[in-house]
């Protein structure tokens, strides 16, 4: 696949706070600290196959428990064109979740993957030093269906790189208010987190100097479980990540020692997938869960406790 053209759009903290339709609180941590739950549902790369991700969420149901926490490995939307059903079946099941006694918002966790960080991207793509590089290479990558499920038209945004700041930012303003009017979107992707992950609390062991956007992972922390996207670069510690959580998948399903306390490591999305590949795979200390949905695969859903020992296991 290969790292994207360079961007360079400005850093954006979300300041909004989501809908009740959502639940989600915008706090402005990068990370989502699980505590210590019973169980830890995780669903790998959905790409926009909202049956597929039905079937999933109805195993779920039958077998959810307050206690236990939700979390989606990114890529929830690229490469299919059914984007808005997909997003709605996911708010449909935060409601039902929430529904359930003892259950509270920061159970559900959303991260982001590589199509998610693409999306948000072209919505800033007036900011791009060479935009028409960079859609040429977000629509290789599988962005396309999703431009089209928010009725962006390609020819114009074509037409808006070649013509200029102005001409290109209301083309990319389009978009954002097609997102907004479709209720809970917006904020949905809003809410994405980097990683997740079990153990203390947000700060709990991160050594001198840690940026207090969340728990870097040391072992004085206790955490157990590290759920991402794509990878991690074992050189650097959790806060200095960066986009390797989403484009640093090189070398993940090697990795044999924990990564700083965390002794299971799981990622829901393998760039390097074929139809030949496991859907699972399970090494000394990761786990990768993709079967290929959206790639002519199945969708795959695992539970594990909070020490990272998987308990279930079903795909879809």
């Amino acid at each position: 696949m290969g790292l994207p053209p360079r961007l360079a759009l400005p850093n954006r903290q979300a300041s909004r706070h989501a809908a009740s339709i959502v639940g989600a609180v915008e706090d402005g941590s990068r990370f989502a600290s699980l505590g210590r739950p019973r169980r830890v549902w995780a669903i790998g790369a959905i790409h926009a196959q909202p049956d597929r991700l039905d079937l999933i969420h109805n195993a779920i149901g039958q077998r959810f428990r307050p206690g236990d926490r939700l979390v989606y490995l990114g890529n929830m939307i690229g490469f299919g064109d059914r984007v808005v059903e997909t997003i709605d079946r996911l708010l449909a099941f935060r409601i039902a979740l929430l529904a359930m006694p003892g259950m509270i918002a920061s159970d559900i966790v959303y991260l982001r993957g590589q199509q998610e960080e693409m999306w948000q991207k072209l919505l800033q793509l007036h900011f791009a030093p060479d935009p028409r590089t960079v859609l040429d290479w977000m629509l290789r990558q599988g962005v396309a269906p999703t431009l089209a499920a928010y009725g962006g038209n390609l020819d114009a945004g074509m037409a808006g790189a070649r013509g200029g700041a102005v001409m290109l930012g209301r083309w990319t303003r389009e978009l954002r208010q097609a997102v907004a009017a479709r209720p809970g979107h917006e904020q949905l992707f809003n809410a994405l987190r980097r990683a997740a992950y079990t153990g203390g609390a947000a700060n709990e062991g991160a050594p001198d100097g840690a940026d207090g956007d969340g728990w870097t992972g040391n072992s004085r922390g206790g955490g157990s479980l590290l759920l991402v996207n794509s990878g991690i670069d074992p050189r650097r510690p959790l806060t200095g990540q960066g986009d390797a959580f989403w484009w640093g998948s090189a070398g993940f399903a090697r990795l044999e020692q924990p990564y700083g306390g965390f002794n299971r490591l799981v990622r829901g999305y393998d760039p390097n997938w074929t139809p030949e590949s496991p859907g699972v795979d399970v090494g000394p200390v990761t786990v990768t869960l993709d079967g290929g949905c959206g790639r002519g695969g199945h969708l795959v859903c695992a539970c594990f406790d909070s020490f990272g020992e998987m308990l279930d296991l079903f795909q879809a």
